[in-house]
């Protein structure tokens, strides 16, 4: 179920609000130095920086975030680039759909959306690629698994890249990699995605950080799957989740998570050593 944007901002600022206020421990450094965060569509604030672009991406890196996360569409020619929308209407103002134009068309007209080669190219084995299949139809899937299977060649499913999407219908379209790699996202249905991970064996599951509750945490990790959670953007919810033992931080303001990050990193490291002085 799709949640009005509205709804969903207002949701997320009040939850937000209350666990950046709640105070929590920092984690033990041996957690600080584990923490893997993930910047969602790269560092962008579709102002001066648009999301899913190669400069969103370059923000993310050099400030040391560990992977960013990128949405896969198809070109009318099945190319597949990255961004977001079906349409263009909300970055940039035309209602033209990315499957009506060419690979060449959409480079022409609109440079700054980059193919998934390019990003694989520049990225890949340097930052961990979190690849999101949007709910889409797939006209030629037997020739576009081939496409991604040639585009992800030079990695290796799970430890270079994770496939992730809101509609776990779609892995079944995908056979190019195996399930394990496969992360559903949960928006307000953690329980019924938590069971489809647990039954089908995918890598874990991932959604936002107020519905994993410890006990469906325990679940999964039993079993050795791993969790991703996101909407983070304080100090206090990146603590409590790495407290948690949360496997990744998906967040819009990674980097400065990452600020944090290495602040708390670098006290630690300094206690440390003062002790070892005393």
């Amino acid at each position: 179920m799709s949640v009005p944007p509205l709804i969903e901002n207002s949701f997320h600022f009040f939850v937000d609000l209350f666990f950046a206020g709640w105070s929590q421990p920092v984690p033990a450094l041996a957690k600080l130095r584990n923490c893997k965060i993930v910047s969602h569509r790269g560092e962008h604030d579709n102002r001066t920086v648009i999301e899913n672009t190669m400069q969103a991406f370059d923000i993310a890196q050099k400030a040391g975030v560990w992977g960013i996360e990128l949405d896969i569409r198809w070109t009318k020619d099945l190319y597949p680039v990255v961004f977001h929308d079906p349409d263009l209407s909300r970055l940039f103002h035309t209602n033209r759909k990315i499957s009506d134009l060419s690979r060449d068309e959409l480079q022409q007209d609109f440079p700054m959306i980059p193919t998934l080669a390019d990003v694989i190219q520049k990225y890949g084995k340097t930052l961990h690629l979190m690849v999101e299949i949007k709910e889409d139809v797939y006209p030629n899937p037997e020739y576009q698994n081939q496409v991604l299977k040639n585009h992800f060649s030079s990695l290796a499913p799970e430890k270079d890249f994770h496939i992730l999407s809101l509609c776990p219908e779609m892995f079944s379209i995908l056979t190019f990699v195996h399930k394990s790699a496969f992360l559903p996202v949960s928006e307000m249905n953690f329980i019924q995605l938590s069971r489809l991970a647990f039954k089908n064996q995918y890598c874990g599951i991932s959604g936002h950080y107020l519905f994993l509750s410890n006990q469906l945490l325990k679940k999964h990790r039993n079993i050795g799957q791993k969790i991703g959670t996101g909407f983070v953007s304080s100090r206090n919810v990146l603590c409590r989740e790495l407290n948690r033992g949360i496997d990744w931080i998906f967040s819009n303001h990674a980097v400065r998570l990452q600020n944090m990050l290495n602040e708390m990193i670098g006290q630690a490291d300094s206690q440390k050593c003062e002790s070892h002085v005393e």
